[in-house]
């Protein structure tokens, strides 16, 4: 697994007995993602699938909406003591004609593993216009359905296994088919991941598609897959009100708590389709 996981020294107590041994942690190390040379932000991620996670988080802070956007992406100006390339910053060079990122975009200090839109220039930017709006995608899936996608997620989370210490994100289609997972420290990043992974195979917008992550669905993420196209959001946790309104205001169906076969359905119930009927009620979601 490289870099994306770590031995470090542990003291392990069970029962009052105690002895030493080396424990596997989850990598969490800087990226700094340039635009033409010019620092556009700092990330606190897991190496590994870099340039998915570029092309993700331009796509959903609106600066792409195609993989031809982008004309290279390379690793560049950043050693360790020993002169060794550490992989953590990233410079994208958008393709001709692409304008460049607004002020907006820009990072007024890092984004942490656990915040994705901190340093933002201003709450307006927060909303961000999408290019690939989901409300007319045709999309049903029943109950049944999103009842076995947190097992398939978790069933791809390799890394999770040896540490215990990340997000995932996956991106199904409708009939179940896992298309692409991505692990991480910080969920925001495993979602741009997965949508980079998914831009650069032409898979965006992602109509058709069911974005599921494995912690609670807040509102950046659901504005991630807003901008994204994808009609379906899944969480094994809860929403935050934002992420509802934006849910709501969007088009996309929104499902929260999605445990075994019991979850909430907070917006599209029109797309959750049961004994043929969809589950729209006078005063539902």
């Amino acid at each position: 697994m490289g870099r994306v996981t770590v031995k470090r020294p542990v003291l392990r107590i069970v029962d009052g007995e105690t002895r030493r041994r080396p424990d596997t942690l989850a990598a969490e190390e800087p990226l700094e993602i340039r635009v033409g040379g010019r620092p556009l932000a700092v990330t606190m991620r897991t190496p590994g699938h870099d340039v998915e996670l570029a092309h993700g988080f331009l796509l959903t802070e609106g600066v792409i909406g195609d993989r031809e956007d982008i004309s290279t992406a390379r690793y560049c100006d950043s050693v360790d003591e020993h002169g060794r390339n550490t992989y953590n910053v990233l410079d994208v060079a958008l393709a001709p004609g692409v304008a460049p990122p607004d002020e907006s975009v820009e990072r007024r200090f890092y984004t942490t593993s656990s915040c994705g839109v901190c340093g933002k220039a201003s709450l307006d930017a927060v909303r961000t216009k999408t290019r690939f709006a989901p409300g007319d995608d045709p999309v049903t899936l029943t109950p049944e359905l999103l009842a076995g996608l947190p097992d398939a997620l978790r069933e791809a989370q390799a890394v999770f296994d040896s540490t215990g210490g990340l997000h995932a994100a996956g991106l199904f289609r409708a009939d179940g088919t896992l298309l692409v997972a991505r692990e991480d420290v910080g969920r925001h990043n495993a979602v741009d991941k997965v949508l980079g992974h998914a831009l650069l195979e032409g898979g965006i917008p992602a109509a058709g598609t069911i974005l599921m992550v494995s912690g609670r669905a807040s509102f950046e993420l659901t504005q991630k897959a807003v901008m994204a196209g994808v009609p379906v959001l899944a969480a094994v946790s809860a929403p935050s009100s934002l992420a509802v309104e934006m849910a709501r205001e969007s088009g996309m169906t929104l499902v929260g708590f999605l445990r075994g076969r019991s979850m909430n359905v907070y917006a599209g119930a029109q797309r959750i389709v049961t004994e043929d009927a969809p589950l729209v009620g006078a005063e539902g979601p």
